[in-house]
């Protein structure tokens, strides 16, 4: 996103920026090694499923079409049920169960696959054979490759180098595990005192202050631990952001971790489960696909719709002259500001109080032609524009002024965190009637619902779903 040069911006103070981390030499910070990057026992466990994999089809000989249907098989549900994931417990028997369910699911799907095509018998059983001779094959090599990156950790030091947030004995009994345990592969650096709590004493690592992005980059941390005791959610919400943007793995240490079971998403530190979080989405290769279309969609859209908005800029001259565009300072991703463009809904008068004004609801400047673009959503459509520009996504958390950013930031912890992404032309929460006078809580928890399990679905289920509440509010 890009930052406006534009005189409507004048004179508003610009909001807190997430830094570019740099070392406490002022230097930019350095990534991390790739060969730090790269998880060892992963990329050995796809080596074993690929020489499974081709000596099951040497031996078999099932044709070009049997070996295609087997590969394409085996890798999607290989890969979709996880078994090549970064784990912390290297544990055989553990990953057995999802290992055979995976192999279950490629039998059926070969075999679905065979008599959907007409292949003789003939042809389905050896597909049948390859997807069988693969898993004993290559599960009577999974306990090595286990065996040899646990002993890789603790000889070779093989191990990712972690930061704990979080203070109090909880703490200091997960680095004392990690040291004492390092087939774990996690190696304990530092440690950012959270809560009320000290930090516990006695440890061999250094004691972070407030800057937790420095602290990451200047010790080379690939692994951020989130082990709160009482402190309040935004301050942990801040750290795993901090976390995100450096690139760093992030696990959650729940609260009543002892009831906590095992699952997808929850590995082992020993005794200790630990939540896998996601990483921020716009690090993944699907948010450039969001952006891509979204611009595509917002050009076209802008191209077609151009004769509507013409028209409703007319009737804004016609009620109450110029300008018929409404232009408004917004705080958009990273609390920077741009400006955001309407079709004008409210007469010009002799003191502008748009920036400091929550509502216009029940304003008698808001004429006929003002009320009808605001119920049908009419005068968002140049939003489009900035849409095109960079500024705002389709769907994303709606953008707010800055005096009402400050003002919310300050009573709602997890307001600010919404602005870890793009800002929206429409949202979850709005979506879910949080449009208006409405709850700023619910609103900011919406918002932060989206990013953590934010999807190309999930956009394309609200962009749906606020098609239908357009349609709803004028049909009222």
């Amino acid at each position: 996103m890009t930052e406006l040069k534009d005189p409507v911006l004048a004179g508003v103070p610009p909001l807190p920026r997430r830094p570019r981390p740099t070392t406490r030499s002022g230097e930019p910070a350095r990534p991390r090694p790739l060969l730090a990057r790269i998880n060892a026992v992963a990329v050995l466990l796809v080596a074993v499923d690929c020489a499974a994999w081709l000596v099951a089809v040497v031996r078999t000989g099932p044709g070009l079409a049997g070996a295609v249907v087997t590969a394409v098989a085996l890798a999607g549900v290989r890969v979709g049920g996880g078994v090549h994931r970064r784990r912390l417990w290297l544990s055989w028997l553990q990953d057995l169960p999802r290992s055979v369910t995976t192999a279950a699911l490629a039998f059926a799907l070969v075999t679905g696959v065979g008599l959907a095509s007409g292949m003789d018998g003939t042809g389905t059983a050896e597909m049948q054979e390859v997807v069988l001779l693969f898993f004993a094959l290559g599960e009577s090599v999974r306990p090595l490759v286990f065996a040899l990156g646990r002993w890789g950790r603790r000889r070779l030091r093989r191990c990712d180098r972690a930061v704990v947030v979080g203070s109090g004995p909880l703490a200091g009994e997960l680095v004392r595990t990690m040291l004492e345990h390092p087939e774990f592969g996690l190696l304990p650096v530092g440690i950012a005192v959270s809560g009320g709590d000290p930090a516990p004493a006695g440890l061999p690592i250094e004691t972070i202050g407030d800057d937790l992005t420095e602290a990451i980059s200047r010790l080379g941390a690939g692994t951020v631990i989130l082990a709160p005791g009482d402190d309040r959610d935004g301050a942990v919400v801040d750290a795993a952001i901090s976390a995100h943007r450096s690139g760093c793995v992030t696990l959650v240490l729940p609260h009543l971790f002892e009831l906590c079971s095992d699952g997808p998403g929850v590995d082992r530190l020993r005794s200790y489960p630990l939540v896998w979080l996601g990483g921020a989405p716009t690090r993944r290769l699907s948010w450039w696909v969001k952006r891509l279309v979204e611009t595509a969609l917002a050009a076209a859209a802008l191209l077609v719709l151009a004769p509507v908005i013409a028209g409703c800029a007319l009737a804004v001259l016609v009620e109450s002259g110029s300008p018929v565009f409404f232009r408004q300072v917004r705080v958009g991703m990273d609390g920077r500001t741009f400006v955001l463009y309407k079709l004008r809904s409210v007469r010009p008068s002799a003191v502008d109080d748009s920036q400091v004004r929550w509502s216009v609801a029940g304003d008698s400047r808001v004429g006929p032609v003002g009320r009808l673009l605001r119920r049908t959503s009419l005068d968002e459509l140049p939003q489009l524009w900035n849409v095109v520009r960079g500024d705002m996504s389709l769907v994303g958390p709606r953008p707010e002024r800055p005096v009402f950013v400050h003002e919310f930031s300050a009573v709602h912890d997890l307001y600010q965190a919404r602005h870890r992404v793009p800002t929206g032309l429409t949202g979850l929460a709005q979506v879910h009637g949080l449009r208006g006078d409405t709850s700023i809580a619910d609103r900011a928890r919406y918002d932060n619902y989206y990013i953590a399990n934010w999807s190309l679905w999930l956009d394309v289920k609200i962009i749906i779903l606020t098609v239908g509440e357009l349609l709803c509010r004028r049909q009222r």
